[in-house]
């Protein structure tokens, strides 16, 4: 047990998202002279530390202005394989919350045992999200979790089973919430208490919950078979156009943009811009050939300056092609039909 001292009744290692909910679980244990040892975790999709949304935001404030401790970890290939073929299914867009919550509560597990610490805690709150934190998903992620009752949900903590620190005495069941559904009038309350006034706003979550870019998603999975972190990386710059089942285009929106997809390109990748005019770079994406090039290079046209004029030339090159195209730009419908969008 963590308590050796005697200074601190228990040891926490809490799910923290930057966000209110799970800030305001970290304070009830505090509240309880629980140390809290929090977990921040980073994916290839939006949750990261830079995202102000539910499901990212920068842990860092809140944690220096409450005194606890916060580990980055990266989940990497991992949540990669659970995005690819969740066991539990998807939300209205890719997002697998289900089996997302199960794996970050075994990777917090395995933290516990590491810093020898006594149970962990989540800002989850029943009722509040329509597919994961209903109470039969939230039994099941209990389940799959391998935690049993050492698992704490605070801010619902009074609508649950009582948990091992409770029956162990190391947290008040007392001093437990019984917070449920979407309205968030007791976590302000809260916050207002705690001294908590810079939190994020809730937001629709992670990219997986976005529709276009989930949409961009399942087009990769669905053409690309083996797709890799570059390939998921690509997903968050410009505008993705499939031309058939082994093409794909992506256009540039912003010299940023255009930069990006440089830096991103593959050996065998080509890449096309409108010549002496400004231009995007379209990365040109083909597993059986360059029978579509034409077509990328009247849509690299149709975003240039000079879309309106009769033809434009068009230049394509990759380490070892350099072509040239005259081509007339595509026309919106043109574009409408190919846009994954």
């Amino acid at each position: 047990m963590y308590n050796s001292d005697k200074k601190k009744r228990g040891h926490a290692v809490a799910l923290f998202s930057g966000g209110l909910d799970s800030a305001l679980a970290i304070l009830l244990m505090q509240r309880q002279n629980i140390e809290v040892t929090a977990l921040t975790f980073l994916t290839h999709f939006g949750c990261d530390i830079s995202d102000r949304s539910s499901c990212g935001g920068d842990p860092f404030p809140i944690a220096d202005k409450f005194n606890f401790k916060v580990k980055l970890m990266h989940l990497g290939d991992k949540f990669l394989e659970i995005v690819k073929n969740p066991k539990y299914g998807y939300g209205k867009n890719m997002n697998p919350c289900i089996d997302c919550r199960i794996l970050m509560l075994r990777e917090a597990h395995q933290l516990m045992k590491l810093i020898n610490a006594d149970f962990i805690i989540t800002g989850e709150v029943l009722g509040q999200r329509p597919k994961s934190q209903r109470r039969d998903s939230m039994n099941i992620v209990k389940r799959d979790s391998e935690l049993g009752g050492l698992l704490v949900r605070p801010l619902s903590g009074k609508l649950f089973p009582e948990t091992i620190p409770e029956k162990t005495g190391l947290i008040d069941r007392n001093l437990l919430e019984n917070i449920s559904g979407r309205s968030r009038k007791r976590q302000m309350e809260l916050a207002r208490k705690f001294g908590l006034d810079d939190y994020p706003t809730p937001a629709g979550g992670c990219l997986l919950t976005d529709p276009v870019y989930s949409r961009k998603l399942k087009d990769l999975l669905d053409k690309s078979g083996n797709c890799d972190l570059n390939d998921i990386n690509l997903l968050r710059v410009g505008r993705h156009f499939r031309l058939d089942d082994h093409t794909k285009v992506v256009v540039g929106r912003n010299e940023k943009e255009n930069e990006i997809i440089e830096q991103l390109a593959k050996p065998e990748h080509l890449i096309l811009e409108a010549v002496n005019t400004g231009s995007p770079l379209t990365l040109y994406i083909d597993s059986q050939g360059n029978d579509n090039l034409a077509m990328a290079a009247a849509i690299t046209a149709h975003y240039c300056r000079l879309k309106n004029e009769p033809e434009v030339e068009v230049d394509c090159w990759s380490k070892d092609v350099r072509k040239k195209f005259s081509v007339k730009p595509a026309q919106a419908d043109t574009i409408r039909e190919y846009l994954i969008r």
